[in-house]
């Protein structure tokens, strides 16, 4: 068929994996299968105050309304450290934080446009756009449609022999890719709950149900207001985010030290404005912003001396 290019797919997984990508996955463009999970879990208002997820529901519902004429959606997978980032003086942040790189965005981005590039390469009049956990698509849906993993219990994709510490990134495109579609692979929680044992606030409320509200993760990072004194102890030294359901998920690996690569508490603490955008003005932090992290620490060293 003419435009068909036969050995673009595998060419695209090469690339990607050369890049740093663990995974490539193929789909179109149709309706998300946990779409109709996602209204109902709208309506009972377990986004909290997130209201751009109840925004653009027709672009979730059908996300070739993200580029005319898509024909396909590359999702892909991207690493992030197992390590947990450090202060000096014992406390932590979220693995996904990486905050000695700069934010994740803006780093896969880049590496998905070199995708898009060499897609252009092979069909020239192709149009792609590239998605990063901004677009009001279902990422996670995407890619279990795409054969790259399956939801656990704790609403995170995990892949098979590699686990869930790792960034999503979608490519939207006009490209003829030829590929044949995946099965989406069945749930392999079985009876384990660890990760909804692990949860400090009971956020997640059952399995592939979380309360955003109750979420440190949400509450840490994307809430503007004040931790509460009830959430200090909760907290467990960890002030950006929140790992412990996947630190409890037996896909994941263990034991990993540490790394130390954050100044101390008390230098956050005293820490300008001016300083903390030179040091961190493009990681994941500057999402939070320093009097949100200040306050945070505050809460974290409570819940420690408490």
């Amino acid at each position: 068929m003419e435009g068909i290019m036969p050995s673009i797919d595998s060419l695209l997984v090469e690339k990607a994996k050369a890049l740093g990508f663990i995974a490539v996955g193929f789909s179109r463009p149709g309706r998300p299968i946990h779409f109709d999970h996602f209204k109902p879990w709208l309506a009972a208002g377990k986004n909290a105050d997130m209201a751009w997820l109840a925004r653009n529901l027709d672009v979730r519902e059908d996300p070739s309304r993200v580029l005319n004429n898509c024909r396909c959606v590359i999702s892909l997978a991207y690493p992030y450290p197992s390590a947990k980032p450090q202060t000096q003086d014992g406390f932590s942040v979220a693995r996904y934080a990486n905050p000695v790189r700069e934010d994740y965005h803006s780093r896969l981005r880049a590496l998905c446009r070199e995708l898009v590039s060499f897609i252009r390469e092979r069909d020239p009049g192709s149009r792609s756009r590239v998605c990063v956990d901004t677009a009001p698509v279902m990422e996670r849906s995407l890619a279990v449609a795409s054969g790259l993993g399956f939801i656990g219990k704790n609403n995170l994709l995990i892949l098979p022999g590699f686990g869930s510490y790792f960034y999503l990134a979608e490519i939207f495109t006009t490209a003829m890719i030829p590929f044949d579609p995946a099965e989406p692979l069945a749930g392999q929680c079985g009876p384990c709950s660890l990760c909804l044992d692990a949860c400090p606030t009971g956020a997640l409320e059952s399995a592939f149900v979380l309360n955003a509200s109750r979420c440190l993760s949400y509450l840490s990072v994307e809430n503007k207001g004040a931790l509460g004194d009830d959430l200090s102890e909760r907290m467990e030294k960890c002030f950006f985010g929140c790992d412990r359901c996947q630190e409890a998920c037996p896909f994941n690996e263990e034991g990993r030290m540490p790394e130390v690569v954050l100044p101390s508490t008390e230098e956050f603490l005293n820490m300008e404005d001016g300083l903390f955008q030179l040091r961190f003005g493009k990681t994941a932090f500057a999402r939070a912003g320093l009097d949100k992290l200040k306050g945070n620490i505050r809460a974290a060293r409570k819940g420690r001396e408490g």
